[in-house]
């Protein structure tokens, strides 16, 4: 049984009452990525998990519904097994990922049972979300998980899911369950703070704090991958442009920051993001 000090943001509670009684039920989708979930030699950061848990239960306490996109399978594999054989890229992924998505999602159960929340396990593939009678499916197990007061945690059904039948990655994913699910808020965790206007270690670069709908960011964002996961800062926008032609609410942040979320949903000052404006 995981054990560690609880720490509710009395603030929040005591502070933003007027705010969090007009928002109550709202339903926000948060994507966890990998480099938030992993330290540097790429296992779990179950320290980190557990303040992100901590976060989410405190954003329950006050009515929102939440929905997890949580990477972290494959790393939470890689954990627990030591393989003497090399491995194509493929048969890693199966592999950790089968072992790892059991041992993700026992962690969260155990985490998110301190506060008395159950979860749900949701594993998913890019055909789900044709339309069509698994896009029904899928959409009503989740709604009825909500309805009963269950945190549907999302993932990419990994041991099965290769090449053409891959999501790009769960930024991808996060955006189609936001717009599945009419989510309000879509947040986007990664392991910088958000869009600059430079490269992010450039003492001249600035975050881009709002991003209108229709506006162009291209110049600023670079094709890379982050170290630990399949997506980057492209992927990220270009999801959030998608979700924001939704009509959804879009924000990118820094997973590692502490109380991000509930900072962010109380729009704190000074909490560096981007917030990309819905369209109407």
């Amino acid at each position: 049984m995981i054990r560690r000090k609880v720490i509710v943001n009395s603030e929040i509670l005591k502070g933003n009452s007027e705010y969090f009684a007009s928002a109550m039920k709202r339903r926000i989708v948060v994507k966890i990525g990998s480099n938030v979930l992993t330290r540097p030699d790429g296992k779990l950061d179950v320290t980190r998990m557990s303040a992100l848990v901590d976060q989410v239960a405190t954003l329950r306490q006050q009515g929102f519904e939440i929905i997890l996109v949580s990477s972290g399978a494959v790393a939470c594999g890689r954990r627990e097994l030591v393989i003497d054989h090399s491995l194509d890229s493929v048969e890693q992924r199966q592999l950790f990922s089968a072992v790892g998505q059991g041992k993700l999602i026992g962690l969260y159960y155990d985490l998110f049972r301190e506060y008395g929340i159950h979860v749900g396990q949701v594993l998913t593939m890019k055909e789900n979300f044709e339309p069509g009678e698994q896009y029904r499916n899928q959409r009503a197990c989740m709604t009825v998980m909500l309805e009963n007061h269950v945190v549907p945690i999302v993932n990419e059904n990994d041991t099965v899911s290769v090449t053409e039948l891959m999501f790009t990655d769960n930024d991808e994913l996060s955006g189609l369950i936001a717009q599945m699910m009419q989510a309000d808020t879509l947040i986007l965790l990664s392991n910088i703070d958000g869009i600059y206007n430079g490269h992010p270690d450039s003492p001249d670069s600035q975050i881009i704090p709002s991003v209108e709908p229709g506006r162009d960011l291209s110049q600023y964002i670079k094709a890379e991958k982050s170290a630990f996961g399949r997506g980057g800062m492209h992927s990220k926008y270009t999801t959030a442009q998608k979700v924001q032609r939704a009509g959804i609410r879009v924000i990118i942040a820094n997973g590692e920051r502490e109380n991000i979320l509930p900072d962010l949903i109380a729009n704190k000052r000074n909490v560096p993001h981007t917030e990309f404006i819905p369209c109407n």
